[in-house]
């Protein structure tokens, strides 16, 4: 086994400004969302008999296979963006403009066709590719090496002008960033730099429509616990932000998940030193939505003093994972989760059938009066290896 977990070493937190991912800027980002005729919140099941068989009081997952049928949830990040951006233009606030407004012939006349560029491993490009498509504008997506091809087809078939490069993810998004300053396209990167830092900004605040969303159908229960999985951290940076927000000093405790080969957040934590610290090289896991190796700058300061745990986790977690949602306890609802989308709850699950880690789950303070809260942030996105992992065991503990 090849799992690592540390406490925030922080010692002191600072109470840093949440302002621009609070509850109202949430409001803000779903009213933009509700706009599109394909919104719809996306289902939180609630796995009470699961719960039983672990020792918990109960379990809940938001299923973001069911988002804008584009079976994962990044689209949320990249529309947003795209809307602040194309509204900026035309002079307005992001509150000034919906769907109907943007796609209007008065707003092409004004703005012409914008050709919007990133880099991804499948989600977050689909995602602004399917934006583009809706809008009416036109799309360039860059691919890391390994990607696969249904990912690729995935985002073509949005009209998107899209490749598989020779890069790892990082790299990726080097080349896009480089190429949208040099002929005038527009950067849609879930990931921040300095100097890049408002649209990834935006991208963040997308996500917590999804965190809003899970707020309210709780209806007043309150989860003592919630596993986030973390690439770059956006996603992240969104849930902790919006829930530290909310619940102030009463928050849950928060755990942070990422794979062993592409760990940069727990990393970087874990130096302590003020410092950003990337992992390089391909960074090989079954996670390929969080094989990147340079967390969010816009974010890091969130981890740093709203998160509690982080956890560096072997991939057998996942796709252990992804096969006990898939399968579950009888009377619960069986969900369809990818390799990403699996990731914290699989390190749950790890963290409360294995008694080898009962001391991890006596530090998280998990007890059988806990609620636990999870995101599965995809679905099935690369079918072929969904059913290798599900049906023929594929990553296990033996292997």
């Amino acid at each position: 086994m090849s799992f690592e977990i540390i406490e925030n070493p922080k010692k002191i937190r600072d109470e840093i400004d949440l302002s621009f991912i609070n509850e109202e800027v949430a409001k803000k980002a779903r009213n933009f969302h509700s706009s599109f005729p394909q919104y719809k919140a996306t289902p939180l099941h609630e796995l009470s008999n699961l719960a039983t068989e672990l020792g918990v009081k109960n379990i809940f997952i938001k299923d973001e296979s069911f988002r804008f049928g584009l079976n994962a949830f990044k689209v949320l990040g990249g529309s947003y963006a795209i809307g602040n951006y194309i509204a900026e233009k035309l002079g307005n606030h992001i509150n000034e403009v919906d769907f109907d407004k943007i796609i209007s012939k008065e707003t092409k006349e004004k703005l012409g066709k914008i050709t919007f560029i990133s880099a991804t491993d499948g989600n977050h490009g689909r995602g602004v590719a399917w934006t583009a498509n809706q809008l009416k504008q036109s799309c360039i997506i860059y691919m890391p090496k390994g990607s696969t091809q249904e990912r690729l087809n995935n985002i073509k078939a949005e009209n998107a002008d899209a490749s598989i490069t020779d890069f790892n993810y990082d790299d990726a998004v080097r080349l896009a960033a480089k190429n949208a300053k040099e002929n005038g396209w527009v950067l849609v990167q879930d990931t921040s730099w300095p100097g890049y830092e408002k649209i990834p900004t935006w991208i963040i605040q997308g996500y917590s429509t999804l965190a809003l969303e899970v707020f309210e159908q709780l209806k007043g229960v309150k989860p003592t616990h919630i596993f986030l999985q973390a690439g770059v951290g956006s996603f992240a940076t969104a849930m902790i932000g919006l829930f530290s927000s909310i619940y102030k000093e009463s928050k849950p405790i928060i755990t942070v998940v990422e794979p062993n080969e592409a760990a940069c957040i727990f990393k970087t934590i874990k130096a302590n030193d003020g410092k950003i610290h990337p992992v390089t090289g391909n960074m090989k896991t079954i996670m390929a939505g969080l094989a990147c190796g340079e967390p969010v700058t816009v974010g890091i300061d969130v981890f740093r003093n709203y998160a509690d745990f982080f956890a560096s986790c072997p991939d057998y977690f996942a796709a252990d994972g992804m096969r006990v949602l898939a399968t579950t306890a009888e009377g619960d609802p069986k969900i369809v989760s990818g390799e990403s989308g699996a990731a914290a709850f699989g390190c749950a699950y790890e963290i409360l059938s294995d008694s080898r880690l009962s001391d991890v789950k006596e530090k998280l303070e998990i007890t059988k009066n806990s609620v636990l809260l999870f995101i599965s942030t995809e679905g099935n996105t690369d079918k072929e290896n969904y059913k290798k992992i599900v049906w023929n065991g594929e990553y296990s503990n033996a292997d």
